[in-house]
């Protein structure tokens, strides 16, 4: 009892993190992003929220992209209605997140994410389990905090100006507001996205404690937008970069995944690198020859060309080149003789995946792509007979050209086999037959080991002493 009233206390003479000066509104004379690229279904959500009396705004990335001219995919709503209010008003509506609660509005095709507007966090509020009246008419202060300042749970329903505060970005804290066009902007975002400079709001070692995922996004905005990383960022992202190692992997999974599978993976590994990150997300990736290097670089190329041109791409694909170093050296140290190479290959592969799961949990639906892609390195170069065949009907066969192919761009293995598999497969019967038979022809017989025989009484029992 004397705790709560000792926190009711300290916030009342606590000083308000809220600013003296209003927002700054930018017209859309201004800004340029006018009401035509916002989606149907986003119109519909901010109409139906505003109609019924609350304050609802677009934020977020679609501000940001629309305003540096690049088409908005995904439409977010923050408003100051409730989960529970917004659940009332739109039938098709789904409330999720345990961290942070939020409601998906199902409209058409599209999905709109809506969200109260959250507050800031005090340290008291987990033992304080009363609410104001603020936010919709409520506002819990129900937040947890672990001990390295991470927030893992943070339902605290706030302001506008609240909610702007607590975003991660400058550039990613505009709302857009449907009735009149403009631009609400209580950080500077609007300067920065012209100035084309990424600015974390608040102190960057709170603000990447409280989430040290905003380490990455931070590494992800700057690759993608082609912003210069804030100099008071740089400091602190080379020096925290440990806290990833209290973000759950499956968590880690979904961000790589935004990082390497949206078209800029090339500038994302380039700035990983230069910031130290990549050992804190694949820790087996040391001593890296500069062959391993080249084919890093070119997979990361290829994939950000593959989805311009509208092509698909898996994530097992790009792990398994990451993880192709240290399956080498692994199976190296497991390899005894030849006879036992291929088990040991597997205990390898089976053994690196393990590693990377304690960091980076990789789902096995994409686990055993992997591992299939890897085994076919081993078949690749086997080709008498029936095998060239075999491997050619493998369900991923390609992926494992198109490894192979890298790894002769990079220089790892001399080049002409990734060739002879491209002419085979463009090849009629009668043509891959001849190719075949060319292999039996030139390849040097192996000459077979004759058994030595045993003695002529080596397997007759010794003769029993005479009685």
């Amino acid at each position: 009892m004397a705790k709560r009233l000792f926190s009711k206390i300290k916030k009342l003479f606590s000083p308000k993190p809220s600013s003296k000066r209003g927002p700054e509104l930018v017209p859309v004379s201004q800004h340029g992003f006018p009401a035509s690229k916002v989606s149907p279904g986003a119109r519909r959500v901010l109409e139906t929220l505003t109609q019924s009396g609350y304050s609802a705004y677009l934020v977020g990335g679609s501000i940001r992209d629309g305003l540096l001219g690049i088409s908005p995919k995904d439409f977010d709503v923050a408003t100051n209605a409730t989960p529970e209010q917004i659940r009332q008003l739109f039938r098709s509506c789904r409330l999720i997140g345990q961290r942070f609660r939020l409601a998906h509005v199902r409209m058409g095709r599209e999905i709109i994410e809506v969200a109260t507007f959250r507050g800031h966090h005090h340290p008291d509020d987990d033992d304080d389990e009363s609410n104001s009246e603020e936010a919709g008419n409520q506002k819990p202060r129900r937040a947890s905090v672990s001990d390295e300042g991470m927030i893992l749970r943070d339902n605290v329903f706030g302001t506008e100006h609240e909610d702007a505060m607590r975003r991660d970005f400058t550039a990613n804290a505009l709302f857009y507001r449907l009735s009149d066009g403009a631009i609400v902007d209580h950080v500077g975002g609007f300067a920065d996205i012209q100035s084309r400079r990424l600015r974390l709001i608040g102190d960057p070692d709170t603000r990447f404690r409280e989430d040290p995922v905003r380490i990455l996004r931070a590494i992800r905005f700057a690759a993608k937008l082609d912003f210069a990383i804030d100099e008071t960022l740089v400091k602190p992202i080379r020096d925290l970069g440990g806290l990833l190692d209290h973000v759950p992997a499956a968590r880690l999974f979904e961000e790589i995944q935004k990082m390497f599978l949206s078209g800029y993976a090339a500038p994302v590994w380039q700035k990983l690198l230069e910031f130290g990150l990549a050992p804190q997300l694949f820790p087996l990736l040391v001593n890296l020859s500069d062959a391993d290097h080249q084919m890093i670089r070119i997979a990361m190329q290829n994939t950000d060309t593959r989805i311009a041109e509208e092509k698909p791409v898996t994530p097992a694909f790009l792990l398994a080149v990451l993880l192709w170093p240290s399956l080498k050296r692994e199976w190296e140290r497991l390899k005894e003789d030849e006879d036992s190479a291929a088990p040991q290959f597997q205990q390898a592969a089976y053994r690196v995946i393990s590693a990377q799961n304690h960091r980076i949990s990789i789902p096995r639906r994409f686990q055993q792509p992997m591992r299939e892609i890897w085994d076919l390195q081993q078949r690749l170069p086997r080709r008498q007979g029936k095998r060239a065949d075999q491997v050619l009907e493998h369900p991923r066969f390609r992926a494992a050209y198109d490894f192979l192919l890298l790894r002769e761009q990079a220089g790892e293995v001399p080049s002409g086999l990734a060739a002879w598999w491209e002419r085979y497969q463009a090849a009629d019967e009668s043509t891959r037959r001849q190719m075949i038979s060319e292999l039996n022809t030139g390849a040097p017989r192996k000459s077979r080991r004759r058994r030595r025989r045993p003695p002529a009484n080596a397997s007759l029992p010794p003769s029993a002493p005479a009685s």
